[in-house]
C-alpha cells in the first residue's frame, strides 16, 4: 500500500541530502533561492528522461550524457536562466556548475548532473554561480530548500514523498518539480526529480521511469508548447537495503506503482499551478480502439486552447470537445460517442440528451473540471491534465524578458 508522507520531500528518501541559495540569477524577492544541490550520499542508479525539442539547452546535453552512464552522485539545478540558445559557451558553463558543485559535495565533477531552467538566450552569469555555490548547505531537510529553488515563475513549490512496503522493507519515493508553462511535453515536463532509497537496478530504473512518465508527465498541457530544457531525473540509492529490484517481480511492480503514483501526483501540481490558470482539467477518453489511441484524443482534449477558453469561461460548450475529439484522428463513430462534463451525461450517441444548463455551469465552477468521453470503439483508455486559459496567461507572457 502506497502512503503519503507528511510534509515529505525529495530528502524524505534515506541518503540522499540537499540543499539551496540565492546567487543572483533570478530577481530577488522574499526568500528567494534560484541555486540547488541534490546529493546522494552513496552513489546511486541514475535514469533520465530528456526533452525532444531540437533547439536543447547545453544543461540538457551534458546530463543526458552522464545519465547514459546509469550511476550518479547528484545534481545541480539553476532557475532564472535556461543556458540555451547561447553557443558553445553554454556547454563550458554546464561542465564548469556541475564541477563547482562536485567540489562542494565532495564527489567526482562527472558524477553530477545538471539542470537549468529560465529565460532563454542569456548566458549562465558564472561568476554568481562561483560565488554561491558554496552557500548551499546540504542537509537531511533541505528538500523543501530544493523544490523553491527550481521554481520560476511557479506560485509555489510542488513537492511529494510516498512510502511503500516492498519485500518487507520500507521504501521511500521523494520527488519535487517546477514548470507551469511552456509546457506540452513528449517525454517529461520542465524540471522534475524524484529520490528513492530503494536498491534499483539502472536498467530497470530507466524503464520504469519512462513507464511512468509516459502516463503523467507526457499527458499534461499547459500552453501546447515544449521546453527547451524539459528533463526528469530518478535516483535511487539503495539506502533501504534488501535485493535489487529487477524486471518481472512482485517487487517491481510494487516499485512501478510508487513511483508512478510520485510523476501523476507532480504533473497534476504543474498543471494546477499553470499560468493565471483556475481551474485543473482532467480528460478522461473509455473505449478506445488502442490505449495509444486514448491517448492520443485525451491529449487533444485537454490542450485545446478553444477548450481551454470554455472552461475558463465555464460555458457548457461540448461541442468544442467534440471538435477536439474529430481533430484527434482516431477511430471513432460519431454515433457512438457519450460524453459528460463532471459527471453529468450531455451526450449519447452523438447527439445532446436534455440537462440543466445551469447545472453544467455550477459544475464547472468547481477547482477541477473533469472531461469524461467514451467512443465505443474498443478497450483503449487514458487520462490527460490541462488547464484552463485565463488573461492572466496571456498578459504575463506578453512581457516575460522585460
Amino acid at each position: 500500500m502506497i502512503e503519503l508522507v507528511q510534509g515529505g520531500s525529495i530528502t524524505s528518501a534515506r541518503g540522499f541530502l540537499a540543499g539551496g541559495a540565492f546567487a543572483g540569477i533570478k530577481t530577488a524577492g522574499d526568500d528567494a533561492l534560484d541555486l540547488a544541490i541534490l546529493l546522494s550520499e552513496a552513489p546511486a542508479a541514475v535514469a533520465g528522461t530528456f526533452t525532444t525539442n531540437r533547439i536543447e539547452s547545453p544543461s540538457v546535453t551534458l546530463s543526458r550524457q552522464r545519465a547514459a552512464n546509469g550511476s550518479a552522485r547528484a545534481v545541480v539545478a539553476n532557475s532564472g536562466c535556461a543556458n540555451c540558445c547561447v553557443g558553445e559557451q553554454g556547454l563550458r558553463d554546464a561542465e564548469e556548475m556541475a564541477s563547482l558543485a562536485a567540489g562542494h559535495a565532495g564527489v567526482p565533477d562527472e558524477d553530477v548532473l545538471v539542470c537549468s531552467t529560465g529565460l532563454i538566450g542569456v548566458e549562465l552569469p558564472m561568476a554568481l554561480v562561483r560565488q554561491n555555490t558554496g552557500n548551499i548547505k546540504l542537509t537531511e531537510d533541505g528538500g523543501h530548500q530544493f523544490a523553491k529553488a527550481i521554481m520560476t515563475t511557479d506560485s509555489r513549490p510542488k513537492e511529494v514523498a510516498v512510502s511503500v512496503d516492498i519485500e518487507g522493507r520500507r521504501v521511500i519515493l521523494g520527488g519535487a518539480a517546477k514548470g507551469v508553462g511552456m509546457v506540452h511535453p513528449n517525454m517529461a515536463t520542465m524540471l522534475a526529480f524524484i529520490a528513492t532509497d530503494a536498491p534499483v537496478a539502472s536498467g530497470f530504473l530507466q524503464q520504469t521511469l519512462r513507464d511512468a512518465v509516459d502516463v503523467s508527465f507526457n499527458m499534461i498541457d499547459v500552453d501546447g508548447d515544449q521546453s527547451t530544457n524539459d528533463t526528469v531525473l530518478a535516483l535511487a540509492n539503495g539506502a533501504a537495503g534488501g535485493a535489487e529490484i529487477e524486471a518481472g517481480t512482485a517487487a517491481a511492480e510494487a516499485f512501478q506503482e510508487a513511483l508512478t503514483y510520485v510523476c501523476t501526483a507532480l504533473a497534476k501540481e504543474l498543471v494546477r499551478d499553470g499560468e493565471g490558470a483556475q481551474r485543473l482539467i482532467e480528460v478522461e477518453v473509455e473505449g478506445a480502439a488502442t490505449p495509444q489511441e486514448a491517448r492520443t484524443a485525451a491529449r487533444a482534449i485537454a490542450s485545446s486552447m478553444l477548450v481551454k477558453a470554455m472552461v475558463h469561461g465555464r460555458d457548457p460548450n461540448w461541442g468544442r470537445l467534440m471538435m477536439a475529439l474529430g481533430k484527434s484522428g482516431i477511430r471513432f463513430e460519431e454515433s457512438g460517442v457519450d460524453l459528460f462534463i463532471n459527471d453529468i451525461h450531455m451526450v449519447h450517441q452523438g447527439v445532446a440528451i436534455p440537462y440543466l444548463k445551469d447545472a453544467v455551469i455550477s459544475a464547472m465552477c468547481d477547482p477541477e473540471v473533469r472531461f469524461r468521453v467514451d467512443v465505443n470503439a474498443g478497450d483503449g483508455s487514458a487520462t490527460a491534465w490541462g488547464c484552463d486559459l485565463t488573461e492572466e496567461y496571456v498578459t504575463f507572457n506578453s512581457a516575460y524578458s522585460t
